[in-house]
C-alpha cells in the first residue's frame, strides 16, 4: 500500500474491483503474487509499476503479513503488506481504475484493507516521530510552512512549523539549501528553503513522540 500526501491530505493508493465475484466495485489496494525467484520487495515493486504506473516510491518497508481464512474471499493465502511513501511533488498518471483515496473518508475497502491502511498509518506516525521519515512524503527542496503542512496531514493533528524547524534541525535532519521563495501576495520575508540530509531511512531520536499539542 502507498502513501502520499495531496492537497494537504494523506491520501491512499487504491483500484476498484470488478464488478464480478467477491466483494465486487469495492477498492482495494494494489498488489500481486511473487514470481519465482522474486524478493518482495522487488514484487511489489513490479506491480506498482505495471499494474498502477507508479514508479516513484521514496521509501518501502514491510508492514506486516496476514493469513486468516477468508481475507480474500474463497482462496486461503498468506498476504505480506508493504507500506511505500511517495513524494507531494510526484504526480503520476494513473489507470482509469485506480485513484488516491483519502485515509480519512475513503470508499469502502474489500477484504481486510481497511485494517492494513489504519495498520500502516499508525506506523507511519510513529515513525515521523523517530526517525527521517518525511524525506519520502517532501518535496526535494521546501519551505517549513510547506513541510509542516506534509506532517499534520500524516501526523493528523496539528504541528507548529516553529516548533517542527526546531526539532528537526536538531536532530541534524534538514539543511538550508541557500534558496528562498518569493513573498507571497500578503508580502513579508521571502522563505528560506530546506532539504533532508539524508534520503535513506535513519532513527534521529528513539524514543521522541510528536504529541498533538495541548488544548487550552
Amino acid at each position: 500500500m502507498v502513501f502520499q500526501v495531496r492537497s494537504g491530505v494523506l491520501n491512499v493508493l487504491s483500484w476498484q474491483r470488478g464488478s464480478d465475484g467477491p466483494e465486487a466495485d469495492k477498492w482495494m489496494l494494489p498488489g500481486g503474487y511473487l514470481s519465482p525467484n522474486e524478493s518482495l520487495e522487488s514484487s511489489i515493486r513490479r506491480h506498482l509499476a505495471t499494474k498502477v504506473e507508479l514508479r516513484e516510491v521514496s521509501h518501502i518497508e514491510q508492514l506486516g503479513s496476514w493469513s486468516d481464512p477468508g481475507s480474500d474471499g474463497d482462496q486461503w493465502q498468506v498476504l505480506t503488506a508493504y507500506m511505500g511513501l511517495v513524494a507531494s511533488s510526484v504526480d503520476p498518471v494513473l489507470p482509469a481504475d485506480t485513484a488516491w483515496q483519502p485515509v480519512d473518508g475513503h470508499p469502502p475497502f474489500a477484504f481486510d484493507n481497511a485494517a492494513i491502511v489504519e495498520q500502516a498509518r499508525e506506523r507511519l506516525r510513529a515513525k515521523l516521530s523517530y526517525t527521517n521519515m518525511g524525506f519520502a512524503l517532501a518535496p526535494p527542496a521546501f519551505t517549513i510552512s510547506q513541510l509542516r503542512d506534509i506532517y499534520r496531514a500524516a501526523l493528523g493533528h496539528p504541528v507548529s512549523a516553529t516548533n517542527l524547524q526546531r526539532v528537526l534541525v536538531r536532530r541534524g535532519e534538514l539543511v538550508p539549501t541557500g534558496g528562498q521563495r518569493p513573498s507571497g501576495a500578503a508580502g513579508g520575508r521571502p522563505a528560506s528553503e530546506f532539504r533532508f540530509q539524508s534520503t535513506q531511512l535513519e532513527v534521529t531520536d528513539q524514543f521522541a513522540v510528536l504529541r498533538p499539542p495541548r488544548e487550552g
